[in-house]
């Protein structure tokens, strides 16, 4: 991480190498380093010093590697939330005895802010969404708050012009009528008066029977990806690789024939 913002301090004072003023000094300079900095990474904590840069003109520069006031590397503030969904407790959200970043009570306060977001962008206006395609899916986590694992109903979208969205993740209980029902209305709420051409989906009848009485007739396709798995469930071991290679083959084909 050193020699990476080292490199990006070197560039950006060569890009700006051209600059000058009136006497022909350089208007951008190295100038020293700003105070070191522990960050924690995936590999524990390490300890890193930016070096400064010195704007003549009064601009600034800002590092895309060592943002402000940033304590830990992008992979462990991914790997937090990844391994809180996987139901390791707060206090065992730690790297290390050194990890001072990743405290419990800084762990809590990570969550706070997750919660935050989320509500926020679960109560977005769609008044202005079109989505041609649906794919939904109900995921489930280690996480064991009852007797029952928990299921997230999750509904991916794409735009007219080809782009995937996250259009909605909310608690649910298994993959029920009900759940998708009050996710569907929700999306109503919000917004989403147009349904979609063509919904995918696995077998599962709670989707399909809320998105009927919701949207109404709507095309169905059943996901590829479900059903292989649940044909392969059906074979022997010893033939799977190569079943699964031709069912590939069969759904991937530009023709029927």
């Amino acid at each position: 991480m050193q020699a990476a913002i080292e490199n990006e301090v070197m560039d950006y004072i060569q890009f700006h190498k051209d600059r000058r003023d009136e006497h022909g000094r350089r208007l951008v300079v190295r100038n020293g380093h700003l105070p070191e900095r522990e960050i924690v990474s995936g590999i524990g904590p390490i300890k890193v010093r930016q070096p400064g840069v010195r704007h003549r003109d009064g601009g600034r520069f800002s590092s895309a590697i060592l943002r402000p006031f940033m304590r830990r590397t992008l992979s462990v503030d991914a790997l937090i939330p990844a391994l809180y969904l996987k139901g390791i407790s707060t206090g065992d959200l730690i790297l290390g005895e050194k990890a001072s970043g990743l405290s419990a009570t800084n762990i809590v306060r990570l969550k706070a802010g997750w919660e935050a977001d989320y509500k926020a962008w679960s109560q977005r206006d769609l008044s202005q969404k079109r989505y041609v395609y649906w794919w939904a899916d109900g995921v489930y986590f280690n996480i064991r708050l009852d007797e029952e694992r928990t299921c997230v109903p999750v509904l991916i979208g794409a735009t007219e012009d080809g782009t995937k969205e996250l259009v909605a993740v909310v608690d649910g209980y298994r993959e029920s009528t009900q759940s998708w029902r009050e996710l569907l209305g929700e999306l109503k709420r919000l917004g989403l008066t147009s349904a979609p051409k063509l919904a995918i989906g696995d077998a599962s009848l709670g989707f399909w029977i809320a998105l009927q009485e919701e949207s109404g007739p709507i095309a169905q396709q059943r996901c590829w990806v479900h059903k292989t798995a649940n044909m392969l469930d059906k074979m022997p071991k010893s033939v799977q690789d190569k079943a699964k290679q031709l069912i590939h083959e069969m759904y991937l084909a530009p023709t029927r024939v």
